[in-house]
């Protein structure tokens, strides 16, 4: 069979198309990795000639294996997911509630019969590098495997080890609770296959050590883009739009791009680095909800110079601009209750605030008894959907592990859903640069997170 020119050259242009087709397809539906965006060469660490991004930092490296193991652990966040309220610490139990159904963690304590204790060298690399539980099983990406893909082997012995050192806790989760498709585990394959790259980090030869480092930080122990980067229809993370922001557990969490209005690109590197290892920046606001438990139990424990990595790292991450969010309002309210912004002709959020939150916030919203009580310039209460103001309306702050510090107490069983909606909007209306319209049946949703 002989082709003429012109048809040969049609079968090859209709050929180029569908191969631009699909690829085009896999980078929509599978997307960049996380550390696509700084381009360049990379290289395996066991060739790479500068300082290791990945271990502990270098003030820590002469410790014995299971000190250096509790610091991976802590950078690691695994106490948060595996600990329940109140329960004893990585015995598992916590539930996680999605749209498809409430996966609980598991109990990672050495116990030989309802944790890890029996688990082999090889079968705890398995599951955070390949999402394999120790017989075979897929596990759900709520345990965030394809970031810990990038530690270092060494890194994963180290954190088992500290995990072995602690006492066994017999405790057997509750089993997941998940609709159909969801509780079948086979089609964790194919979800692997298309975002799991099962592969460690690979330092970027153009970059600093320092960048480096907190890029290793980031992505692969602190997980960040977890909380912060929006998911696709898979759930997988879209790094289309990686740290623009997205919603966990009923909570915002917030865009960390380099943005100047949406995002951190106004913040100083001291503001960053103060936020994230203290839960308080002056002018920034302080954590809640789940960022609390990651400063708490997690970034609070690392080095200067680790936290210095990872501020540098995050300022290089590209801008994504959040329309929804403004630039935060800067300057303080009116000192005189009868100025300032009202929502509408509901007066029931500024009589709410006048008798349980003026004492402490102010009128200005610059707290007059603690800089950690102040809401002026904080994201929270100038984000129009009020979501993260109503949240530490309901539930309060307390801060894990951090004995003494100022704690916003719960007032979910104190007013209605109707009264909180008012409150909340009265907040950021006041304090903020857009006012919300937050209502009764968004609160009711709320309530239902927990």
């Amino acid at each position: 069979m002989t082709f003429s020119a012109a048809a040969l050259r049609t079968k090859i242009a209709v050929l180029a198309i569908i191969v631009i087709g699909v690829v085009g397809f896999a980078w929509f539906v599978i997307g960049p990795e996380p550390v696509d965006f700084a381009g360049g060469k990379t290289a395996a660490l066991a060739t790479y000639v500068g300082p290791a991004p990945t271990g502990v930092p270098a003030s820590l490296r002469t410790d014995d294996l299971i000190t250096r193991g509790r610091y991976l652990t802590d950078a690691a966040d695994c106490q948060a997911c595996h600990t329940t309220e109140g329960g004893k610490p990585f015995a598992g139990g916590r539930a996680f509630k999605t749209p498809f159904g409430t996966l609980y963690a598991p109990n990672i304590t050495p116990d030989l019969e309802t944790g890890i204790g029996a688990w082999s060298d090889a079968d705890l690399l398995k599951a955070l590098h390949q999402g394999l539980s120790r017989n075979g099983d897929h596990l759900y990406p709520a345990f965030p495997y394809t970031a810990y893909t990038y530690l270092a082997d060494d890194d994963v012995l180290a954190i088992k080890a500290y995990l072995f050192s602690l006492s066994a806790v017999r405790n057997v989760p509750p089993a997941n609770s998940l609709a159909f498709p969801f509780d079948q585990r086979w089609l964790m394959a194919i979800w692997s296959v298309l975002y799991n790259p099962d592969h460690r980090f690979q330092p970027h030869l153009d970059r600093s050590p320092e960048w480096n480092r907190g890029a290793y930080l980031v992505e692969a122990l602190e997980h960040c883009g977890e909380c912060h980067t929006p998911r696709n229809l898979l759930q997988a993370l879209d790094n289309h739009q990686k740290f623009a922001g997205a919603v966990v557990e009923g909570w915002h969490a917030y865009n960390i791009t380099s943005d100047q209005a949406a995002g951190i690109g106004a913040w100083s590197a001291a503001e960053l680095a103060q936020y994230l290892s203290t839960g308080h920046a002056s002018g920034r606001g302080t954590v809640s909800g789940p960022m609390a438990e990651a400063v708490d139990l997690s970034l609070k424990s690392l080095t200067a110079v680790d936290m210095a990595a990872i501020v540098t790292y995050l300022q290089s991450v590209p801008a994504v601009t959040t329309p929804d969010l403004p630039a935060p309002k800067a300057t303080p309210a009116p000192a005189d209750p009868k100025l300032g912004a009202l929502v509408g002709a509901d007066m029931r959020g500024q009589l709410i605030f006048a008798g349980a939150c003026a004492s402490c916030h102010d009128w200005t919203g610059v707290s007059r008894l603690s800089p950690e009580a102040t809401l002026t310039g904080a994201r929270a209460v100038n984000d129009p959907s009020a979501t993260n103001v109503a949240q530490m309306i309901l539930w309060g702050s307390q801060r894990r592990t951090a004995p003494g510090a100022t704690v916003m107490p719960a007032f979910g069983n104190a007013y209605s859903n109707v009264e909180i909606a008012a409150v909340a909007n009265y907040v950021t209306a006041r304090f903020g640069a857009k006012a919300s319209a937050i209502t009764a049946e968004d609160i009711a949703k709320l309530r239902a997170t927990q």
